[in-house]
């Protein structure tokens, strides 16, 4: 792995909170993801289910970590299972985890050989009651492909019909939104690489680049960096390109007098940051461009005060829609009849803002939370409001990462990186 190795107490937390919650004589399974086939014998490169390297580490395919806390003994406990490495593995693959390196990253002493899981967890299920399956309940989520994951809970049902069942999603909802000191340490350590990637392409920018070359530019710096590259597929939107929201083709020649919208952000260790940035491709702002950027900037310094401790995330949009309808009836986007006359279930604002302003950040770029309960300290959110103007070619999306406090306003994790106007131009013509 290309970063740093995390101190092996944060799995260990992890673990101790995790199983604190389990029902008594249970027993909870977290398998790693599959390696995805693109065609021929080509794959997608790996990455690691977020849950067992939340509560492990580990960050290896074919990977099982078993917690059966009231195992009568010990060994039984906390176990990894792994695929065993040999000389043929490290001369085809490279280096995989021996079972001492495995105690290194994680911290659980039993570490077994893959081909002993089904033995030992036979003996595990006759100490327990209930299964912990771990399925995924994320709100975004839609999964067509049969995952490792669902594969190991057919079988698991078929082989134990007589257990009951129980569900991790749940559980890590909770655990995963509030972040541990080490994991705001990651998430800073990203942020600050989006940050580098940044101020590079500020540098970079002018007339007659094309996007992906500006892609290149923040990639080149997110490597050098020690990550593995961007958290989710990058969006570099010139001109009326900003009005798409998920737009990521970035195949465009950017043009004077356009404005680039920018989501990108880098990923740490598995923790991702998320930030959006509008730059003048010329270096400077037209009068109207700075109007909605500087509104646009209002909001996000608004509805950033609005994250705190008993917060609830339906009323925030609710009163963050209410700012935005404030500035757009300032930019004579909207008027009073406008307002008088909206879909309440549809506001006006929507015309021109029509996606959430938040959501929780952390090991995926749209991280476990349960939307429904209070806002916590440590759960940490995007804060990203935009105006998006297709009759006048362009569109604006500002966007930090923010930690919640537990009194005062939320920590800003991309309190370095450039968001005045005034600045952004400054660096962009040094």
């Amino acid at each position: 792995m290309k970063y740093h190795q995390i101190d092996r107490n944060l799995f260990i937390k992890n673990r101790k909170k995790f199983t604190a919650e389990m029902k008594p004589k249970s027993v909870a399974v977290f398998n790693s993801n599959d390696i995805y086939p693109i065609s021929a014998d080509s794959t997608i490169p790996f990455q690691q289910h977020r849950d067992i390297f939340y509560l492990s580490g580990v960050d290896q395919e074919e990977s099982i970590l078993l917690l059966c806390p009231d195992a009568p003994y010990e060994h039984l406990r906390e176990i990894l299972f792994l695929r065993e490495t040999n000389e043929h593995i490290a001369v085809w693959e490279g280096e995989k985890l021996t079972k001492d390196r495995a105690f290194e990253v994680s911290g659980i002493k039993s570490v077994y050989w893959l081909q002993d899981f089904e033995k030992v967890l036979f003996e595990v299920m006759t100490y327990c009651d209930t299964m912990y399956i771990n399925t995924n309940e994320h709100y975004r989520s839609s999964v067509q492909t049969e995952t490792r994951e669902a594969r190991f809970v057919k079988w698991w049902k078929e082989k134990y019909p007589a257990h009951q069942v129980a569900k991790s999603n749940p559980i890590l909802q909770r655990l995963r939104s509030i972040k541990e000191s080490e994991e705001l340490d990651l998430l800073q350590k990203a942020c600050d690489i989006t940050e580098k990637g940044f101020r590079r392409v500020l540098s970079f920018t002018k007339p007659g680049v094309m996007e992906y070359e500006i892609e290149a530019e923040f990639i080149h710096e997110f490597i050098r960096n020690r990550s593995k590259g961007f958290a989710y597929g990058p969006i570099i939107a010139s001109g009326a390109n900003a009005n798409v929201l998920h737009y990521v083709e970035n195949n465009q020649q950017c043009r004077e007098g356009e404005l680039i919208l920018f989501d990108v952000g880098a990923e740490y260790a598995n923790y991702s940051s998320d930030m959006s940035r509008t730059i003048p491709v010329s270096g400077r702002f037209t009068d109207r461009q700075k109007e909605v950027y500087n509104a646009v900037l209002r909001v996000k310094d608004e509805a950033t005060k609005m994250l705190v401790p008993g917060a609830l995330w339906k009323q925030y949009h609710v009163e963050v829609g209410k700012i935005m309808t404030s500035e757009l009836l300032g930019l004579g986007l909207l008027d009073k009849a406008d307002v008088q006359n909206e879909n309440p279930d549809w506001p006006a604002y929507k015309k021109y803002f029509m996606h959430g302003t938040s959501h929780h950040l952390g090991l995926d770029t749209h991280d476990y939370g349960l939307l429904v309960e209070p806002m916590k300290p440590n759960m940490v959110f995007t804060v990203e409001p935009g105006i998006y103007i297709p009759a006048e070619g362009f569109g604006i999306r500002l966007e930090d990462d923010v930690v919640i406090q537990e009194s005062g306003e939320p920590f800003n994790l991309m309190r370095n990186i450039p968001i005045e106007a005034d600045e952004i131009e400054s660096l962009m013509n040094q």
